[in-house]
């Protein structure tokens, strides 16, 4: 057995025994509506690793991603981020096809092929101008679009807001991740560097609108990030009942 056969038995093991524990540990989360109340059971441990998080940011990612806006121009800047975006597109396409969104699923495929061929290589993103906008599907909304529930809010060291749900659909991406597959050495870890510093320059603005603010920090991103996956999950269209900021700020 060749090495490529025993690494790919080995991921797939990997993956079996993932998703053997995945259907133990989401037993009984689904749900009718995710926000009917705030599921934060592990505040305590969450707010440690929050900190632990927004120490990391404050003392290293966020100096570094300032210095890269002022050295960096911004249609290079541009660029790197279109390139990664148009790196991961093929996952973008299995998650829509996983939801059974066919016609989303022919128009991501055809906007990863223009602009892998017109945009020369993901740098410039010329499908969107061109009738093919960006779509934003992962494993955690294909998992809530099948109705497994979201699960208790979790806050994961160096990746931040997340919940049961969300977490179980980074195994497969990761699995999936073509940065992984296709590099090694310093070249990978390179290219995460670069996706990590271009990634946190693109939220400069937003954070400064966190750090104005005078409501406690933790519940906002918490809010702001069960937000945005209500919104994602049904595509920028939730029920209006679906929950209310007043729930969501219930402790």
């Amino acid at each position: 057995m060749g090495v490529g056969e025993k690494n790919m038995n080995r991921r797939t093991s990997i993956l079996s025994g993932f998703w053997g524990g995945l259907a133990l540990l989401l037993q009984g989360c689904a749900v009718t509506s995710p926000y009917d109340q705030v599921n934060d059971p592990l505040e305590g441990l969450n707010r440690v690793v929050y900190r632990f998080n927004d120490t990391l940011d404050r003392k290293l990612l966020k100096p570094v991603a300032q210095r890269y806006v002022k050295y960096i121009p911004s249609p290079v800047r541009t660029g790197v981020g279109n390139a990664f975006s148009n790196i991961y597109e093929p996952i973008i396409i299995i998650n829509d096809l996983l939801q059974w969104k066919p016609k989303q699923a022919a128009s991501d495929a055809m906007r990863f092929g223009y602009n892998s061929i017109f945009g020369v290589a993901g740098l410039m993103d010329v499908s969107t101008d061109w009738g093919l906008p960006k779509h934003h599907e992962d494993f955690g909304q294909t998992f809530a679009v099948w109705g497994i529930g979201e699960g208790p809010y979790l806050v994961l060291p160096f990746l931040g807001p997340s919940t049961v749900r969300d977490t179980a659909g980074l195994p497969p991406a990761w699995y999936l991740d073509p940065v992984s597959g296709y590099t090694g050495g310093w070249t990978r870890a390179g290219l995460y560097v670069l996706f990590t510093v271009n990634k946190r320059a693109e939220l400069l603005t937003t954070t400064r609108i966190l750090d104005a603010g005078t409501v406690d920090a933790y519940l906002q991103v918490r809010t702001a990030y069960r937000q945005k996956r209500w919104y994602d999950i049904y595509d920028g269209n939730p029920p209006e009942d679906g929950f209310s900021d007043e729930e969501l700020f219930d402790d």
